[in-house]
């Protein structure tokens, strides 16, 4: 590489650094374009307003808050002005949405549910807000869609309900919370009645192939004091929405892994663990006192739609 005095190249005439290589090959010295230089100088003065308006350098054991305010009503409902951040500006925008959401509360708290349902633009605020509340409450159990998990939480988006799926219904069991319990049968029966009564149980439901000798057996165990399982599932087997008990009749299976079990024996199994372990897990705590009225009030709805609720 040569040192050449800068200026403009011979051939071209474009002005040079005076930089040479190879005898000819030159570096060339051409300005930055004026939308460029512009740009740049902007982005400086915008960093500036930035420092100024936003919380940015640290100064001794604090740091610089900007000039920049936020407003938020606080708990004690009292207009409050804080510097910018994040926490100050969440509380704000989530105050402004349930200002904004408030005239459609309202509007639900004092309609019927039916009317409600007809009513096109509630309903559609239902949808959209219902989804994001049943998201922050209730998803982690029965899953984003509603459709549950079998052998821990009831899908909601069929037609089968253990407590009723009435509007009333559905409001008492989010409100109040459920419990469901069934004793276990495994030391009260011996193997060869527990086997009986899973054969009369799947029969119920013509969910697989039985053994009608034994599931004969079955149906006396079922309605026998031994058993007492009429007493909870009714004579039909048909469950009793009041205390939450299962309609054995339909191919509807919450505690019993019935659907994944491939073959007559493995849905035999199933519901034969079920009968002998019996069931302590059916807890749906109680949402009154952790959300408002008004959102227990949305749920309802959102939830009686995506069910088809009677």
């Amino acid at each position: 590489m040569a040192d050449h005095t800068t200026g403009p190249s011979p051939a071209s005439g474009a002005q040079t650094t005076g930089h040479v290589w190879d005898d000819d090959l030159q570096e060339f010295n051409n300005p930055l374009p004026a939308w460029w230089t512009y740009g740049f100088y902007v982005t400086i003065l915008f960093a500036l307003v930035y420092w100024v308006w936003y919380p940015s350098w640290p100064v001794g054991a604090g740091f610089m808050t900007g000039i920049g305010k936020v407003t938020y009503v606080n708990a004690q409902g009292e207009e409050e002005s804080w510097h910018w951040n994040t926490r100050a500006k969440l509380l704000a925008e989530t105050q402004e949405a349930s200002a904004l959401q408030k005239p459609y509360f309202d509007r639900i708290a004092s309609l019927p549910y039916e009317q409600v349902t007809q009513d096109p633009e509630l309903n559609s605020f239902v949808v959209s807000a219902g989804k994001a509340l049943f998201s922050e409450n209730c998803a982690a159990c029965h899953q984003a869609g509603g459709q549950g998990k079998v052998g821990f939480f009831p899908n909601l988006t069929d037609d089968d309900w253990l407590y009723g799926g009435s509007f009333e219904r559905i409001h008492a069991s989010i409100a109040q919370g459920r419990r469901g319990y069934m004793p276990p049968y495994g030391e009260a029966m011996s193997a060869a009645q527990l086997d009986e009564l899973a054969h009369y149980v799947v029969s119920l439901s013509g969910a697989a192939q039985v053994d009608a000798a034994k599931a004969a057996k079955g149906k006396e165990l079922f309605n026998s004091h031994a058993g007492a399982c009429y007493y909870c599932h009714g004579d039909d087997g048909k469950g009793r929405q009041d205390i939450g008990s299962a309609n054995l009749t339909d191919q509807v299976w919450l505690w019993a892994n019935v659907p994944a079990a491939e073959g007559d024996a493995a849905k035999l199994d199933a519901v034969r663990k079920v009968i002998a372990s019996g069931l302590d897990k059916g807890v749906m705590p109680a949402w009154q006192g952790r959300l408002s009225a008004e959102q227990i009030r949305l749920l309802t709805l959102y939830v009686h739609e995506l069910g088809g609720g009677k």
